[in-house]
């Protein structure tokens, strides 16, 4: 399909609101909310890296880096593979993005898990984002050519558990980012746009301890995308990838022999430079000034925190349901909506989906759905 340029600026836009602040292009004047205000979010390079590509946290708010594992723990937090039950669990989950916007655009997400002892566990997964079929133009509307943009994310990832309570892990990923091929798109004659590779690494740490006989505590922490910076032509500044900071915690309740509920609370925060802040410096050096370059200070980093939060609900491992809610300031982007999801499992195979409702009409999250289906090996 051909989309007008008129489309292509909605979809770059809704893209940019929804997975991420997102630096594929300079803006100016500076975009705004839905409310009118001035955006001043923390921008980077291939946010999708942020996006959540699984039902079961998708339905919880993007609340994972603490919920108890599964065949998606190499993406929300590689530690939890210490833990993990099965010998073998594999996982697809695939997302039609930006429906109400456009129809070929799509996330899809492989995953899976092998059991090498009983204290840790070796990942393999792939996120592959196809932003559909796209016209480039000129500086003066003049149609260059149609494109398919794509990006993907290869991991490897390890969990060891070092006690009965405690584990580490670490992933080690290798990420494509094609957004126009070879594409002139700034107008100039001698710059050619070509794709962007990079790799990153993700570090994460896992507790859970049993407070009582229908009690469970959980706290987690992950570091993921830190990695090497990333450019579209050899004349373009190089952009940080959206190194992130996760730290979350799950509570679980077991109400009786049948019934769960666990709640779950994560906190989010993007470790590079804050808007206006110096962006010519390292990737490590990008972390540790993140915590206080942002021009508004501490009341402004404050900000930089977006919050997820959500309950499941299991009916003898069986039968699930869920629901969350995802909080980012308006200043920083302003993504707010619930979310709602149910799951089963019969015998071998699990099946999730979750729904995405944003606060506000007309936004482009509107009739977002995800949908896993998982093979479980014993």
């Amino acid at each position: 399909m051909q989309k007008n340029s008129k489309l292509l600026k909605a979809a770059a836009l809704a893209f940019a609101l929804l997975s991420a602040p997102a630096a594929i292009a300079q803006q100016t004047p500076p975009p705004t909310t839905t409310t009118g205000s001035d955006l001043n979010a923390v921008t980077t390079a291939v946010p999708i890296l942020t996006v959540g590509p699984d039902s079961r946290s998708a339905a919880l708010g993007d609340a994972g880096v603490a919920i108890s594992p599964d065949a998606n723990a190499s993406y929300w937090n590689p530690a939890k593979l210490g833990f993990v039950e099965n010998d073998l669990s594999v996982s697809f989950s695939y997302s039609p993005w930006l429906r109400n916007i456009v129809d070929d655009m799509s996330l899809n997400y492989l995953s899976g898990y092998k059991k090498l002892n009983e204290t840790s566990a070796l990942a393999v997964s792939l996120m592959y984002f196809d932003l559909g079929e796209i016209q480039f133009i000129d500086a003066n509307q003049n149609p260059l050519r149609n494109y398919n943009p794509k990006e993907y994310a290869v991991a490897v990832s390890y969990g060891q558990a070092l006690s009965e309570n405690f584990s580490v892990g670490i992933s080690a990923r290798f990420i494509h980012s094609n957004l126009a091929g070879d594409v002139n798109v700034s107008g100039t004659s001698n710059t050619e746009s070509q794709p962007g590779n990079t790799a990153s690494v993700d570090v994460g740490v896992y507790y859970n301890k049993d407070l009582s006989q229908n009690l469970n505590l959980a706290l987690a922490g992950n570091i993921s995308n830190i990695g090497g910076k990333i450019a579209y032509s050899e004349n373009e500044d190089k952009s940080f990838l959206p190194t992130n900071l996760k730290l979350g915690t799950a509570v679980k309740y077991n109400l009786d022999a049948f019934n769960s509920l666990t709640f779950l609370l994560d906190a989010n925060k993007l470790l590079v430079p804050s808007p206006g802040a110096d962006t010519d410096q390292s990737v490590i050096s990008g972390i540790f000034s993140s915590f206080g370059d942002a021009e508004g200070g501490a009341s402004e980093e404050l900000k930089e925190v977006n919050l997820s939060a959500g309950v499941e609900y299991w009916y003898n491992e069986l039968f699930a349901a869920r629901a969350g809610y995802f909080y980012e300031n308006p200043d920083k982007g302003g993504r707010k909506y619930f979310s709602a999801g149910l799951g089963i499992r019969y015998q071998k195979f699990g099946l999730d989906a979750a729904y995405l409702i944003p606060n506000e009409q007309g936004n482009p999250l509107a009739d977002t759905w995800r949908f896993t289906l998982a093979l479980n090996l014993e």
